[in-house]
């Protein structure tokens, strides 16, 4: 089969494998997996434990967080995990190009901030980098078949998650190994990209039990709005295996996993430094990463867990900056047995991370272009090597001040190495007056320590101006107030409402310098301001066969640069790349024959570059199709579309860099023994 598919011509066919087989007996009797076997209620009482680091309710988490299950993405039809999030209504996802995503919550998400303040998790251990205090989402993959869930807290963390869970937290869990025994197969191919995957899984002894997997795609570049060829094609192989075994009141679990991948470096046009012209290599990727828990359950409803572990990550990108990063990190909790009206929580963690920088280095030429010198840097990190720790302590109460209304107090001391101990405390009290209806609020402080970045970067060399990093940058702050509404008034209806107002202070600029050389830029902390919103979502249960949800987040951000600055670029960026508002429509519809219908609208607001070059991202409203068929229970073929209604639109940055994306169809056959 080719794999270039017109659109077009693949949408008429989806629509009529809908038909076909919509139009037979309506008798017909719906598949196992149908809408109906997770009814509204059952949704609500899916355990998280992403808000209070113990199991709970999804309807009593005092928490803006929206849970993304593993049939939603199953049933989304989406192959990478950052599209997975869009399916989250509080979380702003844009693509960047064809491997590269900026993704946050409530805002500062554009290139000034580097989408910075999002603590993002898969199975309890961090990825985001100390290079940047960000996440290289390319490098960020599961097999999205062994999801279980994704929990999406919109709002700050800091007390149980520590710096950089500013303005949210993503903790995407994997299903154990008991759940995905058997063999799965699966195979697509589109007109963008083609991968596939393979998995395993088995008992291992009376108590246990394993799984092992590999999966890879290759991925064709993108376009720009004129429509030129892009150089950021990329492909990527993955394997990894997990294990799971309990007896009596232990239960021990360890995962790893090895990835390696190449992709173009998207920088148009003709780069240079100095005068200097650069040839931009292919970027290769690779890693490793080993995670360990013990969790012990005690008397009383008391448990002592231990979590480790270790991940190596390594990027080259010639002849740019290429990095070495190891990281170490050692989790202790403990929950005790309640105590009178008192449910306490306490833990400790220390990460350690040893990073091993090659700085960028380029050839000085003469006018015909011959060397004349030998190569000398022009951008990277000083001290080039880096070992830091983050040694922490955390502690929260939940008190029962009455039978329906509970109080929770926490706070977190966390030690970095460029600003000493930072304070993280909050309070939230939560009255649930009926059992579906829960009323919370809550009051936090946020910190977003330094990161490499911020302090080691410099430029030597680069008239008329140098970078020199920021030897004196401190913490961004953010205080954040939050109101919620939590409820299913009816047995067919349930959404959740949450308004917020985030007072941030000491956020990054970009200031001028005077040095005996001449001027210089460098990193400090002149920023501040405020961001109000409200985050809302829905789900009605139309019928046993057809659910809706719909989605709604705005957003209104005032930061103003402090008396005496000069920053021209950072507040610029921040306060230009947050749409304003989005809004999203899903539909999901079980027809007979064991056939799937998914649709899902989304509209994103356009964004808006106030000084020169004056560029513009326009609003862009994007359509997904999916049609599933299981002809019989263990095979599952279905063709999935996106953005069916656009003939391309960008998402983030100016028209000569960014992707546009259009019309995508997909093809895919799992197997599954």
């Amino acid at each position: 089969m080719s794999a270039v598919l017109r659109p077009g011509c693949a949408l008429a066919a989806l629509l009529a494998l809908t038909c076909i087989h919509g139009g037979r007996a309506v008798a017909a009797e719906t598949d196992a997996g149908s809408l109906a076997d997770l009814s509204l209620e059952e949704l609500s009482n899916v355990q998280i434990t992403s808000v209070s680091k113990r199991a709970e309710r999804l309807s009593d988490a005092a928490a803006s967080v929206f849970v993304i299950t593993a049939d939603d993405i199953r049933r989304s039809g989406v192959r990478r995990l950052p599209d997975a999030l869009r399916l989250a209504p509080n979380l702003q996802v844009a693509q960047i190009s064809a491997s590269a995503y900026a993704i946050s919550a409530r805002g500062l998400n554009g290139a000034g901030s580097g989408s910075n303040k999002l603590l993002v998790l898969i199975d309890g251990r961090s990825v985001y980098t100390p290079l940047f205090a960000g996440v290289f989402w390319d490098a960020q993959d599961v097999m999205l078949e062994d999801v279980e869930r994704i929990e999406v807290i919109s709002g700050p963390g800091g007390t149980l998650w520590g710096i950089n869970a500013v303005n949210g937290v993503i903790n995407i869990i994997t299903r154990s190994a008991a759940k995905t025994q058997g063999g799965l197969v699966e195979a697509g191919i589109g007109n963008r990209d083609a991968g596939g995957g393979l998995r395993y899984g088995g008992p291992l002894g009376s108590d246990g039990h394993y799984r092992v997997y590999a999966m890879g795609f290759n991925q064709k570049h993108t376009e720009n709005d004129a429509g030129a060829t892009i150089n950021d094609a990329w492909n990527k192989t993955q394997a990894g295996f997990r294990i799971d075994w309990s007896r009596a009141s232990d239960s021990i679990s360890a995962n790893g996993n090895v990835y390696r991948g190449y992709e173009g470096q998207p920088l148009p046009g003709s780069v240079s430094v100095t005068g200097v012209p650069i040839v931009l290599g292919n970027e290769s990727i690779s890693g490793a990463n080993l995670t360990g828990l013990w969790h012990r359950a005690l008397e009383g409803g008391a448990s002592l867990s231990v979590q480790g572990y270790y991940d190596r990550t390594e990027r080259d990108a010639p002849p740019s900056v290429s990095e070495t990063l190891d990281i170490l990190d050692l989790e202790l909790q403990h929950s005790l047995r309640p105590i009178g009206i008192h449910s306490l929580v306490w833990g400790g963690e220390f990460r350690y991370a040893m990073d091993r920088v090659q700085n960028a280095t380029v050839l000085v030429t003469s006018v015909e272009g011959l060397a004349v010198g030998p190569p000398r840097p022009y951008f990277g990190f000083l001290p080039a090597d880096v070992n830091q720790k983050w040694p922490s302590l955390f502690a929260q109460d939940e008190m029962a001040v009455l039978r329906d209304l509970h109080l929770t107090v926490g706070a977190r001391l966390e030690r970095n190495d460029y600003t000493g101990t930072e304070f993280l405390p909050s309070a939230r009290l939560a009255w649930k007056w009926l059992p579906e209806q829960l009323l919370w609020g809550a009051a936090s402080r946020a910190v977003r320590a330094p990161s490499r970045y911020d302090r080691d970067t410099y430029v030597p060399g680069a008239p008329p101006f140098l970078l020199a990093g920021g030897p004196d940058v401190r913490s961004e702050v953010a205080n954040v107030y939050e109101l919620g509404y939590r409820g299913q008034p009816l047995g067919s209806f349930s959404y959740s409402v949450t308004l917020f107002h985030t007072d941030y202070d000491h956020l990054r600029t970009q200031e001028i310098g005077f040095g005996a050389g001449g001027p210089f830029i460098f990193f400090s902390n002149q920023m501040r301001g405020n961001s109000n919103g409200v985050e809302t979502w829905g789900t009605y249960q139309a019928s046993e066969t057809w659910r809706l949800s719909a989605g709604l987040n705005a957003l209104r951000e005032r930061l103003t640069l402090r008396p005496g600055s000069v920053d021209e670029a950072e507040p610029v960026a921040q306060q230009g790349a947050d749409p304003t508002h989005s809004w999203t429509l899903r539909s999901s519809f079980d027809l007979p024959y064991r056939v799937e219908l998914d649709a899902m609208l989304r509209r994103i607001s356009g964004l808006s570059h106030p000084t020169p070059p004056f560029y513009s991202v326009p609003a862009y409203t994007g359509f997904d199709l999916r049609a599933g068929w299981k002809p019989r229970g263990d095979l599952e073929l279905s063709i999935t579309g996106r953005n069916l209604l656009s003939g391309g639109h960008g998402e983030l940055l100016d028209p000569a860099t960014r992707s546009r994306f259009g019309q995508d169809v997909f093809f895919k056959v799992a197997w599954r023994t």
